[in-house]
Parts: structure tokens; sequence; C-alpha cells
């Protein structure tokens, strides 16, 4: 039987066709030299998003996770997960302002640079975020400071870009709500240690951001959810050590 792909991409969707369309060849470029494949999860798009993914097999074969509706973003990275055959997994955003390019640089950070985990940043030197309005820099400032808490030596705990081994994955049971998977993974697993590769955060391709009011209640909810784990879950799961 032929091996599986070494790293599996987790991209996110709903109502991305357009976005995809650029990114899909600008993925499939990135990785060419890496035993890789996509792994689309779509929320019932009704723009065709799904039929367009399930298309798209060379040259970067990809497989289709369909849901029937919106479910969230953080629900949607865990089933990818779980459809992924690689062992090394990467998560970015399906609407261009996540870089391709610097996919490899996230996998060489993990394979043979001896992270955990590597995050994507916007704020370490050589990172920049011009993708990011006035009012999406302010919230994403004020998420930041309610989460420094939990992740002090992270400088960008609200990205979204990131890749860790699966292995990671087994330290804790995820219960993301909203969509900062990578904010849970990073509190309840723990990992050691973190490299943070600069990124460029560059405008959306096309449709609109999906972070709204609701979005940002629901990302309140998941830092005091995070908060009372820290206390008291870790502590449960140190006592039955």
């Amino acid at each position: 039987m032929p091996e599986g792909p070494q790293v599996s991409v987790i991209l996110p969707t709903y109502n991305e066709r357009a976005s995809l369309e650029t990114l899909y060849p600008a993925l499939a470029e990135a990785v060419r030299a890496l035993s890789a494949e996509l792994v689309v999860v779509d929320d019932g798009s009704p723009d065709g998003t799904a039929a367009f993914a399930r298309s798209r097999q060379t040259p970067l074969p990809t497989r289709v996770v369909e849901r029937p509706g919106k479910m969230g973003l953080a629900s949607a990275v865990l089933a990818g997960f779980a459809a992924a055959r690689g062992d090394l997994l990467v998560v970015m955003d399906a609407d261009g302002s996540h870089p391709a390019s610097s996919v490899p640089a996230l996998v060489h950070a993990v394979d043979a640079g001896g992270a955990e985990f590597a995050l994507g940043s916007r704020w370490v030197p050589g990172g920049s975020a011009p993708g990011l309005t006035f009012g999406r820099r302010l919230i994403s400032a004020g998420a930041a400071i309610l989460a420094r808490p939990l992740v002090s030596t992270v400088h960008d705990p609200m990205s979204g870009f990131f890749a860790l081994r699966r292995t990671v994955l087994a330290r804790a049971q995820l219960a993301p709500i909203g969509y900062k998977i990578g904010l849970e993974i990073l509190v309840k697993c723990r990992p050691r240690p973190i490299v943070e590769v600069p990124i460029v955060f560059r405008p959306r391709v096309a449709g609109e951001s999906k972070l709204g009011r609701s979005e940002v209640v629901q990302y309140a909810r998941h830092v005091v959810r995070l908060y009372g784990w820290r206390v008291f879950g870790s502590r449960r799961a140190s006592s039955t050590r």
C-alpha cells in the first residue's frame, strides 16, 4: 500500500470558492517538495466551495469533509484533524490572508527545527498585518490582552495559522467554542518549545470577514472557560497522573 502524506493542511471553509481558486495553486506550489494533502472542511457553502475543492486533485491531493451547516471554525478544525492522514498538521484560513508560501517554514520548524508548535506570527520581527483594518486591529489587540496571562510567552496568540504534530493533540481533550482553536491547543496541550514564524497577514482575496458580534462573545466565553480549566481542570488532570 502507498504511504500516506506526511503533512495535512486543514482548511475550514464557508463560501470560499472565489478565494480557494487563488489559494489552491499557491498552496500546491508551496508544498510541492513535501508529501502533503489538503483537507477542506466545508460547512454547507451555497457557493459550491465543496464541489470546487473536490475537483482539485492535481497537483495537491484534496479531501473534502462536508458538514450540513455553519457549525463553527474551531469544530471544523477538529473535524479536519480527525480526517487528516498526515502526522504533521497545518491549520490556515481559506480567505488568502495567511500566505501559502509560509507553510514550508512552519512545517520545517516542527519537522526539523524541534518545535512542538509553530505559529505564523504577525507581531514578531519580519511579520506585519496590512490585512487588518483599524477596527480589526483593535479587536485583535483586546483579545490578545485577555489571553495574555494564559500564554504569556507568545507574541501572537490570536493567530489561526499554525503547525504541530498530531501527538501533541493527545495531551488533552479539546472542546473549543468560537474560532480560536490555536489558543485552546496552546493552553491545554502546552506544547514546548513554541516557534513563531513571521508572516505578512494580507487582505482577504474575496468575500467578507465572518468576524461579528457573536464571534466576539464566543471568544470571551472561550477565554473564561480556559481560565477555569487552567485553575481547576489542569489540577484535576495532574491529580490523576
